[in-house]
């Protein structure tokens, strides 16, 4: 008998939503591969993502003293102690200041830029498609979404440009704007309509995964169950959130409070990231990007839980010399860490074929500045986790030369992901020594 096989593209549908599936083995044939419409491996596809963290960080608190597979880590990194097998961490790669722009928009504008230094757009930054667009024209031929744009930024003073809150561009004057509403994040994903008698996603789409379940073997079964079980998760905090929204307008009807100004910070993040987590595992995009919090913005921040009173990142970073808010801003960094460490740890317990979320992507962590003390991109902040698919030698600490162009790193990620071509901006080769040979 031909054995039962459904697409890797099937979705769970109902009034109107669309529910996409996790990898599962009902969608593979007999020698391992997914249905042959993708050309996917049964390990799943390849996928990268980018955590983005403003202003830099404390040099003296980040840097670890030596290099190798054993290096001791810093006061900053004690949080990737729990996961140090399975991240790289890399120093000394930097991108050179262009004179003429705010160094805190250039910072975040540029970070992935494939500029060059004297390739300048018409604003004056050093300004092309970023790294993410240029991998997702590859990626995205086969995704609903060719990429996804997320920030965690809660202000709605809108003191800074666009340059200060995005991170991904299709070109030098065309930015791919990031989202900040996690129900209008779901919703994109999920093409979910406002139906009154239904509060979940899950509930629309009862009737098909009820009619797909006998289909499924009891791995595929236990993988769905585990799968709705995290939508369902996302969906909960989304719905906390909202209640909350609707308790602090009693104290307040002239002024509306959205849903994310009420969301701590942790909790921001980490739905943002849950949201980017299941966009991957489902093969909606393996393109992603994540901003923590906006370049530059002078308002006060509030970080429950971590700070008594609410901080100001941009503030602090440029009175480094005071060793209390050089402290505080190292608590800040250990912070952001710690966020990273959490969805790591996540993306490690989704399974994709017969490996890890984890093991197939390629998930970092980094800021356009390496210290926002004086607007500095030398030494800039990067962390990898992940394992590419078995290509990246994680579990070590390389330092490479001082002013090595982070778009060596920018090149050779590309090419793990399937992009041709020998040069991105200012790179002058491939960091062979993060590539299993």
């Amino acid at each position: 008998m031909k054995p039962l096989r459904i697409s890797r593209r099937t979705v769970l549908r109902g009034a109107g939503a669309a529910l996409a599936l996790p990898l599962l083995e009902i969608m593979q044939d007999l020698r391992g591969h997914e249905d042959s419409s993708t050309g996917d491996a049964v390990s799943g596809p390849q996928r990268i993502a980018f955590f983005y963290i403003p202003n830099g960080v404390v040099q003296s608190a980040w840097n670890p003293v030596d290099t190798g597979p054993h290096f001791t880590l810093s006061p900053t990194l004690q949080p990737l102690a729990e996961i140090r097998e399975q991240v790289l961490l890399l120093s000394n790669l930097g991108r050179v200041k262009v004179a003429g722009t705010d160094g805190h928009a250039q910072a975040s504008t540029c970070w992935l830029s494939s500029a060059a230094p004297d390739e300048l757009s018409p604003d004056g930054y050093p300004l092309k498609r970023t790294i993410d667009q240029i991998i997702a024209d590859q990626t995205g031929r086969t995704t609903a979404f060719r990429s996804l744009e997320l920030s965690c930024n809660p202000y709605e003073d809108n003191k800074e440009s666009m340059y200060f809150d995005n991170i991904s561009w299709y070109g030098g004057s065309q930015v791919a704007r990031s989202l900040r509403d996690p129900q209008q994040v779901f919703n994109r994903l999920f093409r979910v309509e406002q139906h009154a008698s239904s509060k979940s996603i899950l509930d629309l789409v009862s009737e098909d995964a009820r009619t797909l379940r006998p289909r499924l073997g009891l791995r595929d079964r236990d993988k769905l169950d585990e799968y709705t079980d995290s939508v369902r998760t996302v969906e909960q905090q989304i719905e906390r959130v909202q209640q909350r929204q609707e308790e602090l307008r009693k104290f307040n009807p002239q002024r509306p409070v959205k849903s994310w100004q009420t969301m701590h910070r942790d909790e921001f993040i980490q739905v943002m990231g849950d949201l980017m987590i299941l966009a991957l595992q489902t093969d909606l995009t393996r393109v992603a990007t994540l901003m923590t919090a906006p370049e530059r913005w002078s308002t006060p921040l509030k970080i429950e839980g971590w700070f008594e009173r609410p901080i100001e990142h941009h503030s602090w970073t440029h009175d480094q010399g005071n060793e209390h808010i050089r402290n505080d801003l190292a608590k800040l960094d250990r912070f952001h860490v710690e966020q990273f460490v959490q969805l790591v740890k996540k993306m490690s317990r989704v399974a994709d074929g017969e490996t890890t979320l984890l093991e197939n992507t390629m998930f970092l962590l980094g800021s356009g500045l390496g210290s926002g003390e004086r607007h500095e991109s030398t030494n800039l902040p990067t962390i990898l986790a992940g394992r590419a698919g078995g290509r990246l030698k994680t579990g070590q600490h390389l330092r490479y030369p001082r002013e090595t162009p982070i778009a060596n790193l920018w090149l050779s990620l590309a090419r793990m992901m399937g992009v041709a071509g020998d040069r991105i901006g200012d790179s002058t080769g491939l960091l062979n020594d993060i590539m299993v040979t």
